[in-house]
């Protein structure tokens, strides 16, 4: 095995183009598991260390472009205000020295359908910065899954970076285990308001061979809202819409039986997901609605 280490961008790329089947490596949390135990035997990898805009982020005025190699722990230490789901998904990620290492581009390239950063990028709005020596093109999150642990980058691309949109309301993650730590996830659900253009936006994990979104739910809650005045009076939601919600959600699974959960297991457990989170955002949003307008009672 061949170690390849660049010292900037440019001669990653050109390294990538050289050895298209080079496996990259920053944190190693997914890769060096896979080495270990003989479950991968890549001829060359490729090692992004050196690399140091890859940890780098901007906030912009709409969007974070958030560097490959930034780790879980800067992301919940600097950006939870800008990424709120995505903070508390990264703190359900494995230990300290795990957060430490691992870095969402990795968990993106591994493209495991129980990684803990999809059903956040996917309710946030998300864009993968996919780069090589031919150069640049944006892939909507929701696109860049294609199967269990494969992804939409052609053999001499790298992710560079992700775009994410900040956050213009409340928005939640909620993770089903066997303990409560350092776990990999029976099953996963973001959800995420986005009161600017009046949407509500899901992720779901482990509940089917690729990170997806409950498009049907998303089109379900977003119309009631609508029609129901919701966004503008901060009304209580009937249980009617958190249960119709949270069945579409379970609709949207396709899961399979592991030695993790059953099949039927994970679609109850993300509609318990689904209508918990749901009261969680909107409670918050209600909340923000009556500090916004100086502490009237429209809303109680």
């Amino acid at each position: 095995m061949d170690f390849l280490r660049p010292a900037g961008w440019e001669e990653a790329l050109a390294a990538k183009a050289e050895h298209p089947a080079a496996v990259p490596i920053a944190g190693g949390t997914d890769v060096m598991v896979e080495i270990n135990f003989d479950h991968r035997r890549p001829e060359h990898l490729l090692d992004l260390n050196r690399v140091a805009e890859l940890r780098e982020w901007e906030v912009g005025a709409e969007t974070v472009r958030l560097g490959a190699g930034v780790t879980y722990t800067q992301i919940m230490e600097h950006l939870r205000r800008e990424l709120p789901a995505l903070a508390l998904a990264a703190h359900t990620v494995g230990s300290p020295q795990i957060r430490n290492r691992g870095t969402v581009g990795g968990n993106l390239g591994a493209a495991s359908p129980a990684g803990d950063s999809h059903p956040a990028l996917l309710a946030a709005g998300a864009e993968v910065e996919a780069v090589s020596v031919r150069g640049t093109r944006m892939i909507p999150v929701e696109e860049f899954y294609t199967g269990v642990k494969r992804n939409a980058l052609a053999p001499d691309e790298l992710v560079r970076a992700v775009h994410i949109r900040r956050a213009d309301g409340p928005q939640q993650f909620s993770k089903v285990g066997t303990r409560n730590a350092m776990v990999i996830a029976v099953c996963a659900f973001s959800l995420a308001l986005h009161p600017e253009t009046r949407t509500v936006r899901t992720g779901i994990g482990s509940a089917a061979p690729t990170p997806v979104r409950a498009l049907v739910a998303e089109e379900f809650l977003g119309a009631a809202l609508e029609e129901g005045g919701f966004w503008e009076s901060g009304r209580p939601l009937a249980p009617s819409v958190a249960r119709q919600f949270a069945e579409l959600c379970s609709g949207a699974c396709n899961p399979i039986d592991d030695v993790r959960g059953s099949a039927r297991y994970r679609r109850h457990a993300v509609g318990v997901m689904a209508r918990r989170t749901l009261g969680w955002t909107w409670d918050a949003y209600r909340g923000a609605a009556r500090d916004t307008d100086g502490g009237d009672t429209r809303c109680a």
